[in-house]
This record gives structure tokens, C-alpha cells and sequence, in this order.
């Protein structure tokens, strides 16, 4: 009886502890949930990375980016990746007026184009050294440069560096007083993004036109182009480089002292419904 009870109660324990057994190996058998391993971002993440940052105000860390991608193109003789990195860091240059900086990566930028044998290099160099100089006001040497960027920009078939820089040197022109040629460099760049299935309702190309308004002693119709410009940024949650929002925020200064309070107010509303289309039609019509 007492060896009866005996198994009795052996038997269960056996198969529990079996199955318990099973259970653990089956556990361990079973590959566990891999974690994910920490990478580091692709070189053109890294550099989309550095321009958002460059854009948010962020220089030191934009910088930073832009460094190790030059590290990663030297180390394995990419020339894209240094020419990318270098043309980074020359925007960079840019928000402090570092035309000493900006001297030094431009001519690391002129030996890549003679190594590479590839001129978008210094079509990169031209544009930025124009950008630079038009934020330091230096006319002429600005448009020298962009004379020489459209020129390397249609030779190449760059075209969207074509079409941006009918826009920049539109405000070298309006800085000179030749307002005719600065209208036909605005209508030219929105003609040359329609031609070529960009956006032609493009809010950006809008500060070139305030800034011209404004230059021409429209100050109403300025300050209009100027609020919707603003407007359309935030909702497109566009951040302008440096140079470009330099004159629209001269704009946005200028037509506070020469706008009645009243007067800005109404046209703050008025503006509401305005679009880049009805914008060009209004004060970039040929007759206008």
C-alpha cells in the first residue's frame, strides 16, 4: 500500500519536473529577440542631416556632421562625399561671415574639380561664394560669381542650380536699382520650374518679389508678399538659408515704419486668401 502511494505521488512530480525541463530547453533552443545594433547613419543621411540642422540654427552640430562625411570620403577617396561635405561646410561659413573659412573650402573645392575632372565643383564654389558675398554686400563680386555659377549650371544640365540661381541674382540686380532685370530674373525662374515639372507655385522665389515691392516704394504690396510668404513657410514648414531671409526680414523691418498700424492690419487679412500665383499676376505682370 505504501509503495502504491508511493508512485503515486512520484509519477506527477516526475512529469512536472520532466515538462519543466523541456520547457527550459525549449527556451533555451529558442532564439531570443535580437536587439538592434546601434549604426551609424549613411554619409547622404548624415549630410540631409547637417542642412536640417544648418537650417534650424544649429551650426556646431551641422558642422560636425559635415566633418565626419568629409572623413569617411577622404578615407575612401569618394569625391563625392568630399565635395558634398565641403560645399556643406561652406554654407556654413555663411551665417558668421567667415570669408576667411569660406576662402579655404573654396579652393579645397576648385583642387577636387581639377582632380576629379568633374566641374560641379566649382559651380558648387561659385554659387556659395556668391551667396556670401551678396549676404556681405559685396555686388559685384557676388554677381561675377553667379554669372560663373549659371554658366557651369548650363553647361552640365544642372538644372536645378540653374533655375535657384536666376532667383539669388535677382537680388543683385534690385540692390543695383535695375528693377527691369530683376523682374525678368523672378519670371525666368518660375518659367524654368514649370518647364521642368517643378512646383510652380513655389512660396520661396515670393521674397525676391517683396524685397523688390519694397526697393521699388511699394510698401503695402510688400508688406502683402511678405506676410504671405511667411505664412505659406510655416505652413510648408520651410526654413530659409541665411542670404534669402536677410532682405525679408529688411522688408518686414521697412514696412512697419511706413505702413499705418491700421493699414498693416487690414492687409494682414486681406492676404489670407492670396497664392503665389495670384501674387505673380498682380505685381510680376510684365506691364506692371
Amino acid at each position: 500500500m505504501k509503495i502504491k502511494t508511493y508512485l503515486l505521488f512520484i509519477l506527477p512530480l516526475s512529469i512536472a519536473i520532466g515538462c519543466t525541463r523541456t520547457q527550459e530547453k525549449a527556451a533555451q533552443d529558442t532564439p531570443s529577440e535580437v536587439q538592434p545594433v546601434a549604426t551609424e547613419p549613411t554619409p547622404k543621411e548624415m549630410l540631409a542631416e547637417a542642412y536640417q540642422l544648418f537650417k534650424l540654427g544649429d551650426d556646431d552640430g551641422s558642422i560636425a556632421l559635415a566633418n565626419r562625411v568629409l572623413e569617411i570620403g577622404r578615407e575612401t577617396n569618394n569625391d563625392t562625399l568630399i565635395g558634398r561635405a565641403l560645399t556643406s561646410l561652406c554654407r556654413n561659413s555663411q551665417r558668421g561671415q567667415d570669408t576667411a573659412r569660406l576662402a579655404e573650402l573654396s579652393a579645397q573645392l576648385v583642387q577636387l574639380a581639377q582632380t576629379s575632372g568633374n566641374k560641379q565643383w566649382l559651380m558648387y564654389m561659385a554659387h556659395m561664394n556668391a551667396e556670401m558675398w551678396r549676404l556681405i554686400g559685396d555686388l559685384d563680386s557676388a554677381e561675377a560669381y553667379y554669372n560663373k555659377s549659371l554658366a557651369i549650371s548650363k553647361e552640365t544640365g544642372a538644372i536645378g542650380m540653374y533655375t535657384i540661381d536666376h532667383f539669388n541674382k535677382s537680388f543683385v540686380s534690385i540692390d543695383k536699382g535695375d528693377f527691369e532685370t530683376a523682374k525678368a530674373l523672378i519670371r525666368k525662374y518660375y518659367q524654368l520650374r514649370k518647364e521642368n515639372g517643378l512646383n510652380p507655385d513655389d512660396a520661396y522665389g515670393l521674397i525676391a518679389l517683396a524685397y523688390l515691392l519694397e526697393q521699388q516704394g511699394n510698401y503695402e504690396g510688400a508688406h502683402e508678399v511678405a506676410t504671405v510668404t511667411r505664412r505659406l513657410f510655416k505652413e510648408q514648414n520651410i526654413f530659409p538659408e541665411p542670404p534669402d531671409e536677410k532682405p525679408l526680414k529688411l522688408v518686414e523691418t521697412k514696412v512697419k515704419k511706413e505702413v499705418s498700424p491700421r493699414r498693416y492690419i487690414d492687409i494682414n487679412y486681406m492676404s489670407e486668401n492670396e497664392t503665389v500665383s495670384s501674387l505673380l499676376e498682380k505685381y510680376l505682370d510684365p506691364s506692371s
